[in-house]
């Protein structure tokens, strides 16, 4: 997750070092932008270090360039704003904006979060209340200051979170609310293996990739995920997600058809083969001047067999063509009884096995959509998003 950590100039910024570690140790990328008076309270250097970007101040650059707040605020996934002075707590409430922070904070569609901090008698003030009420009718998610000794010497409310809590309250509440909370999401990926004998095997190129990021996003949309993964070297798998290895097409079958029936959604975007050994050799086939000839039989079709069976799910599958693409992909989706089916060429550069990048088609019974080549990552949330559309 990407998140922006607006720090402004209070004493709690002392906390934020801490916070940022906290972050980071979750895998979240982390984006610093200080307030001008926050540097009398934090150094820049610590926090770059800490979050491995560099810390942001202003709006233009030491060599004369210009840091786009606009950019800042999409690239962000989440805003968070601590401390939040009562000063940066009016400018928010009331359209102010005079530094770099609050014109991202002003450019956001991210959700937001607000950790405000301040001595007790500035914390109760009528003023201070409401803005922090206008921001909540904004939308804005504030993290109540807490109980506790204050830095003037009183004791009272005024005091930001801690860090374990700031986290956590982030955490919970973008849980409750992810698109994929309570759906449990099957996904196969990567290739098979059919073996001819011991040591050779009949495969393809496929990676998993594709598959790997598609589970990794619907984890994080907050799905119970089981991938089902043949053969890949691939080590960027989410912790949380449910892994099944598997290496033939048979193991695939069983262990798809072992996770759908309580699977709310099953995108099989595994390259499955189409056809294994008859005889598998029990010893390695030693190489003879004459023509070696394999005689292959059909793998059963996972995709058609879970289409008979689905009941309550939505079934998405892949097609990867090399020509009549569309016609092709479409008589797939009929054919197997599909919700829908990710298509993509071999014919468009940077798309298929092994790279980075897809370029792809989503086809329903109703409509296609095409989308430019990008990052499988972005490709992934582009075909949970069209997912979530069918939802039932």
């Amino acid at each position: 997750m990407n998140i922006i950590l607006g720090i402004t100039g209070g004493i709690a910024a002392y906390k934020t070092p801490y916070l940022v570690r906290l972050l980071t140790k979750k895998g979240h990328d982390v984006k610093v932008i200080l307030t001008e008076s926050a540097e009398e309270f934090v150094t820049p250097l610590t926090l770059a270090t800490l979050s491995k970007n560099k810390v942001i101040s202003s709006f233009k650059t030491t060599d004369n360039q210009w840091n786009n707040h606009v950019e800042l605020a999409l690239w962000a996934d989440v805003i968070l704003i601590a401390p939040a002075t009562a000063n940066t707590l009016a400018k928010m409430a009331n359209g102010l904006c005079d530094n770099l922070l609050l014109a991202t904070y002003f450019s956001a569609k991210a959700p937001v979060f607000v950790a405000p901090a301040m001595d007790l008698d500035m914390y109760a003030h009528p003023t201070v209340n409401e803005n922090l009420n206008k921001l909540k009718s904004f939308g804005n998610q504030i993290i109540p200051a807490v109980y506790g000794e204050l830095a003037s010497g009183l004791v009272g409310q005024g005091r930001m979170a801690e860090p374990e809590d700031i986290v956590n309250f982030i955490e919970t509440n973008l849980s409750e609310n992810l698109p994929l909370k309570g759906k449990k999401v099957l996904i196969t990926a990567g290739p098979t293996y059919e073996a001819i004998d011991p040591v050779r095997f009949i495969g393809n190129f496929s990676t998993g990739k594709m598959g790997i990021a598609i589970a990794n996003e619907a984890v994080k949309q907050g799905a119970e995920v089981h991938l089902v993964l043949g053969p890949s070297a691939e080590k960027n798998i989410d912790e949380n997600i449910h892994l099944h290895r598997v290496v033939s097409a048979d193991d695939m079958y069983q262990a798809a058809i072992n996770q759908f029936d309580t699977s709310d959604i099953a995108i099989l975007s595994a390259a499955v083969a189409d056809y294994t050994p008859k005889i598998k050799a029990l010893e390695k086939i030693k190489k003879k001047e004459a023509n070696l000839t394999l005689e292959l039989v059909s793998t059963t079709d996972i995709l058609a067999t879970l289409g008979k069976q689905k009941k309550q799910q939505i079934l998405i599958g892949f097609a990867l063509e090399t020509n009549n693409e569309l016609e092709n992909a479409k008589h797939k989706l009929n054919r197997k009884n599909l919700d829908g089916i990710v298509l993509n060429s071999l014919k468009d550069k940077g798309a298929g096995f092994g790279t980075d990048t897809n370029k792809i088609t989503f086809i329903t019974p109703e409509n296609e959509i095409s989308f430019p080549l990008k990052n499988k990552t972005e490709v992934a949330k582009d075909i949970l998003a069209q997912i979530l559309k069918l939802q039932k």
